[in-house]
């Protein structure tokens, strides 16, 4: 069934509480489908193994983002067709990834909505509206990627920079809590993450002088549990020469110390941002979450030392938020190359051959990064799965030519991992940029990139899906596309690779070899991470097609959920 909506406005009311009441809010229909099962710490722990559910973000606390259900198959692929299409009131980019609790879906939109639907038929169940205070400041869109579930509750972050806890059977608010202050230029557009009483969060607003951080807020109370700053005080580092790869970044170390020397450690502006879900490795209790862009994000004469820990995977205690370990990929950062893309947490090789809890993080650089779960350290990087020319030249007045571009390589669109064949399935994009600097103050709480990057209009633009063996680092397979990508990846246990482009196409390939199954035009952009899901015996595959600002791919405002005849 099909729905349409209007764009809804948004409201202007600006809550001062820290935890304050259902005033915040409107709700249209109330719940149609009747009671929705608890959703347990145990059923949350054992998501990796659900195939009827998807109860994370990115489809269990590895963020593997492999659905173990094979009714849908490479043998069948073909036969897939729309079953249902909702369309939200909100025509704008669309990022979430729905979430599918015992038949019942949740999915987000720009600007803060939450639907619940009928997972079965797309029926509306209930709607949500977020009244947003006057002040919201963000990057790249005003965008969600979805849902936290946990007990009765679902959880959303908001472009506001505040954290509401809705009845998951009603889409009431049960309370709300400040997460940072918007007009210093924080905000949220990453979904929570849910895991032992606690709602994890971070923060966007790397471009705007914040002071990144991850925090944890009691489930029920909202009541803030502990904060992880991205940003020490002492974010100076030892002043590291080389990128992850053994490149020189062509960093003046002696200028740096001289403006260290003069104005101090930058640590109270320095950016910093979290943009995406955490790893949860419950065995170790820690949390692994990558960190952003330090700020400015061209001029580093405003920022001297290694600007710990941006562009890092960075490790904390999942009790206390206390630091255990990092890894940083590019110190002092002056082209955007941010770490966004969220951790994967899997078994693989060391450089010994023996296999280690790793983690895999793919970066805006062009390369799947392979990490020992234990320190953090660097096993090995992949092929460059896009073109690297004139790394690390700096930033100039009139423009630096160097590849990737700021977009990436890979942005913030996750990867998935088909453990049974040591894979890794990422999408990239090429677009050549220069970068320019321009220095500026602290301008408190508004845009500060210190200068511009800029696309060359001259030069081809266009996207990939790669195919990492993560154990050797090879690339085993590459599809090129007609324009970048953005959006995530899902794979399958029937040995399939969902993706789509910003052309509207949303398309299936065989996941050994990269041959397209299957493909579907959603006219608009599919710029949203999958979902899978079983019900009543039948599997879907579901997917946002609402477009991109980043990119400026085409608007819409549809929920397409797929089966086969």
């Amino acid at each position: 069934m099909a729905r349409l909506g209007r764009f809804a406005a948004i409201g202007t009311a600006f809550a001062l509480a820290v935890v304050c009441t259902a005033s915040a809010q409107e709700v249209k229909t109330a719940a149609k489908y009747g009671d929705m099962s608890t959703v347990t710490q145990d059923l949350l722990n054992r998501a990796g193994g659900d195939g009827n559910n998807f109860l994370h973000t990115n489809g269990d606390y590895n963020q593997l983002r492999f659905y173990p259900n094979r009714q849908i198959n490479v043998s069948n692929v073909a036969r897939l067709r729309p079953a249902w299409i909702f369309q939200t009131e909100v025509k704008e980019s669309l990022e979430t990834t729905p979430i599918i609790v015992n038949g019942v879906m949740y999915v987000t939109t720009s600007y803060n909505h939450v639907y619940a639907l009928d997972a079965r038929t797309g029926e509306e169940l209930w709607h949500y509206k977020q009244k947003l205070g006057p002040i919201t400041t963000y990057c790249c869109g005003p965008n969600n990627r979805g849902v936290a579930v946990h007990g009765d509750m679902v959880y959303m972050g908001t472009l506001d920079a505040k954290l509401v806890a809705l009845e998951a059977k009603t889409g009431k608010l049960v309370w709300q809590a400040d997460i940072a202050d918007p007009e210093l230029g924080y905000s949220e557009t990453m979904a929570p993450t849910a895991v032992n009483g606690k709602i994890l969060i971070g923060t966007n607003g790397g471009e705007y002088g914040i002071r990144g951080f991850v925090k944890a807020f009691d489930a029920k109370s909202g009541k803030l549990l502990w904060t992880f700053y991205t940003i020490p005080e002492n974010s100076v580092g030892v002043w590291a020469e080389k990128d992850a790869t053994g490149r020189h970044m062509l960093r003046d170390i002696a200028a740096e110390k001289a403006q260290l020397a003069q104005t101090g450690d930058p640590y109270k502006t320095l950016g910093g941002g979290v943009w995406q879900n955490p790893a949860v490795d419950l065995a170790l209790n820690r949390i692994f979450f990558m960190v952003g862009n330090p700020s400015p994000d061209l001029d580093g004469s405003l920022r001297p030392g290694d600007n710990l820990y941006t562009n890092s995977l960075v490790s904390v205690n999942l009790d206390t938020g206390q630091y255990v370990c990092h890894f940083q990929y590019i110190a002092h950062d002056v082209w955007d190359l941010d770490a966004v893309s969220p951790p994967i947490l899997v078994d693989v090789r060391n450089s010994q051959g023996q296999v280690v809890p790793g983690v895999l993080h793919a970066g805006k650089t062009g390369h799947v990064y392979v990490h020992n779960r234990n320190d953090c350290s660097l096993i090995r990087f992949s092929e460059a799965m896009v073109p690297q020319e004139n790394m690390w030249v700096l930033p100039t007045k009139e423009g630096a030519r160097m590849l990737p571009g700021a977009n990436g390589g890979v942005e913030w669109s996750p990867m998935a991992v088909n453990p049974g064949l040591g894979l890794t399935y990422a999408i990239n994009l090429h677009q050549p940029m220069t970068y320019h600097v321009e220095s500026s103050p602290y301008p408190q709480g508004k845009l500060w990139l210190g200068g511009a990057f800029k696309v060359i209009p001259a030069e081809e633009q266009w996207g990939n899906i790669t195919a990492v063996d993560y154990n050797t680092g090879k690339i085993r397979w590459q599809v090129k596309t007609p324009q970048p990508m953005i959006g995530g990846v899902l794979a399958t246990a029937g040995g399939l690779v969902f993706t789509g482009e910003g052309n509207g196409l949303f398309k299936a390939y065989d996941a050994e070899t990269g041959a397209t199954l299957w493909k579907f035009q959603a006219g608009a952009g599919v710029n949203a991470p999958p979902s899978s899901y079983t019900v009543d015996g039948k599997q879907y595959i579901v997917v946002g097609a609402g477009g991109n600002v980043q990119l400026d791919y085409k608007r819409g405002n549809s929920i397409i959920a797929f089966t086969v005849d």
